[in-house]
């Protein structure tokens, strides 16, 4: 499903969960659960679930007894997610491709994806396959990210790795900001059968707690960084580059500002 681009291994995954979660993932994950709860779904499926942060808010969330499927396409990040739940909570961890599901026709009230359709190199597959695995009256929530003028840490990032090695600059920050224009994602739901579509833009302001910290997630908490090694490009260089444009960006404050959008797409009753 994923290209080499967007693939999280080795040490990657505990960057991203350590240090890029809590600002970028958490308060969006809590957002996400409180929206699929209201629905009551009683069969869920998570893709792209990560390390599972959208996962363990939607365990606390749901009813204990919903069935709950937490799926991702690189297995390392799945063994970060099962260490947050207990051996007691009904949660099941698949390896699964996005846009080919394991799963028969109608099998899930609801499908949930935080951030990960934009790694889909067929989008319009993974539209499909979402359509098909949900029962008839069923959502589809997923969001994805508004572009870097509304989310300035991936600006940053992406210039600072442009200008540490500009003859041919790793370029993963352009692709999770790569699905901010609307109405292409409301035709491709359409297209695959979903009717009613609801689209939520939503700000955030975020404290960071600890930017140097924040930092290091955004240079080594991705597939970046393979990028960056293959370059031959000093990642310590990249991390002092980053800070310097954070420290300017969020100001005396310390205040992030991140905006994202979110879809809820219902799949017709028949």
């Amino acid at each position: 499903m994923t290209t080499d681009a967007a693939r999280f291994a080795g040490d990657i995954p505990g960057y991203y969960d350590r240090h890029m979660g809590p600002v970028l993932f958490a308060d969006y994950a809590a957002e996400m659960a409180r929206r699929v709860a209201m629905l009551a779904p009683r069969r869920v499926l998570e893709t792209a679930a990560g390390t599972g942060i959208v996962t363990r808010c939607l365990r606390d969330t749901l009813p204990g007894d919903a069935e709950l499927v937490a799926t991702d396409f690189n297995p390392p990040m799945l063994e970060i997610a099962k260490a947050k739940f207990r051996a007691d909570e009904a949660v099941a961890f698949q390896p699964a491709d996005g846009t080919a599901l394991p799963f028969p026709d109608a099998r899930f009230d609801a499908i949930v994806c935080q951030f990960g359709i934009m790694f889909f190199p067929d989008k319009a597959k993974g539209y499909r396959e979402a359509f098909r695995v949900l029962a008839p009256g069923g959502h589809y929530f997923f969001s994805v990210w508004d572009s870097h003028a509304h989310n300035p840490s991936a600006g940053i990032a992406h210039a600072a790795l442009a200008a540490a090695h500009p003859a041919d600059p790793p370029r993963f920050w352009l692709l999770p900001h790569s699905l901010s224009a609307i109405d292409p994602i409301k035709e491709g739901l359409s297209e695959a059968g979903f009717g009613e579509v609801t689209i939520s833009v939503v700000p955030l302001l975020k404290k960071i707690a600890d930017l140097e910290a924040f930092v290091r997630g955004l240079v080594y908490g991705n597939p970046s960084f393979t990028q960056i090694s293959e370059r031959g490009i000093d990642p310590e260089r990249l991390v002092a580059a980053m800070h310097a444009g954070l420290r300017q960006a969020v100001g005396e404050s310390g205040t992030l500002k991140l905006q994202a959008i979110l879809y809820c797409a219902r799949k017709p009753d028949r």
